[in-house]
């Protein structure tokens, strides 16, 4: 379910700053026409921490109805609450969602022991597979090697792990500790090829809001063996990659959607507009890979 091409899906918002599911059915059927292998809503690219209960529910149940089973729908519940988390992936599981990303507990800076006793509660809590999400630039935590492989030997529902590190040593350690026990995704699309190198199997990707054929292509010529295209297609995605993080993300993803025409751009503070000078070199590399003219 989790190998291949999963995208970190944005939440489009209407003009009013509502949730707009018409449009985020459209993203979904979109990204289903456009071969994706996975729909990971609220997420960090999901704005996730600025909804409220209500709209997290009903965007991860909006994704499971559009999806209609073409498409896994790997859903964000975590939280820095264990018992806000639990209840979280309990309505994922109860509106269809295939699986869970649970992100590291952030600002609370919890131990190591404090990490495993906290996702052992979640994945004790529901059936639905569940992969961990490790971007400690955002949490303030790691969760490391050694962790992830303690969970993974209790926890038969904790199978796969999203690598936000920027580390590809510790990526390399938690693929040699957990072995085929643990599904390793990229969590950093200019790092997907060389984890795929090392043993990894996909990724969660922001930049397949705007190019999810590529990203889906480089994946799959991976898998084949095709490593000249894989190549390929890495060199050319990279100078977009690195514009969709010129500044926060989602701002930027959510800013080329816009100019894309695939969804309004809004965000929510405090998420906020790109400065000028960065708009302009966003709106230059979007046109250097032609998604603009």
């Amino acid at each position: 379910m989790f190998k291949g091409s999963s995208v970190a899906l944005v939440t489009p918002f209407a003009r009013d700053g509502k949730v707009d599911e018409a449009a985020l059915e459209r993203l979904v059927e979109f990204h289903v026409a456009n071969g994706t292998d996975g729909i990971v809503p609220c997420g960090t690219t999901g704005e996730s921490a600025t909804l409220d209960y209500e709209e997290h529910d009903r965007a991860i149940a909006v994704c499971v109805r559009a999806s209609r089973k073409r498409i896994p729908v790997i859903a964000g519940t975590g939280s820095n609450s264990t018992q806000e988390a639990i209840v979280m992936s309990r309505h994922a599981e109860k509106n269809g969602a295939d699986g869970l990303l649970l992100v590291a507990p952030y600002y609370n800076r919890p131990t190591q022991q404090g990490l495993y006793l906290h996702f052992k509660a979640v994945a004790e809590s529901v059936g639905l597979p569940i992969v961990l999400y490790n971007i400690a630039s955002r949490t303030g935590v790691n969760i490391e090697p050694e962790t992830t492989a303690r969970l993974v030997k209790d926890c038969k529902n904790i199978v796969g792990m999203k690598e936000a590190s920027g580390s590809l040593d510790q990526m390399a350690r938690t693929k040699f500790l957990c072995g085929e026990k643990l599904t390793l995704l990229s969590g950093d699309d200019s790092l997907t090829l060389p984890l795929l190198a090392i043993g990894g199997e996909g990724v969660i990707s922001v930049v397949a809001n705007i190019i999810p054929k590529d990203v889906k292509a480089m994946v799959t010529a991976f898998a084949q063996g095709d490593l000249k295209e894989a190549r390929r297609l890495h060199y050319k995605m990279l100078p977009l990659v690195k514009a969709m993080f010129i500044e926060t993300n989602p701002m930027p993803v959510k800013t080329a959607m816009g100019l894309m025409g695939l969804c309004e751009p809004g965000l929510r503070l405090p998420m906020c507009g790109l400065g000028e000078a960065n708009l302009g070199a966003l709106k230059n590399a979007l046109k250097d890979y032609g998604l603009i003219k």
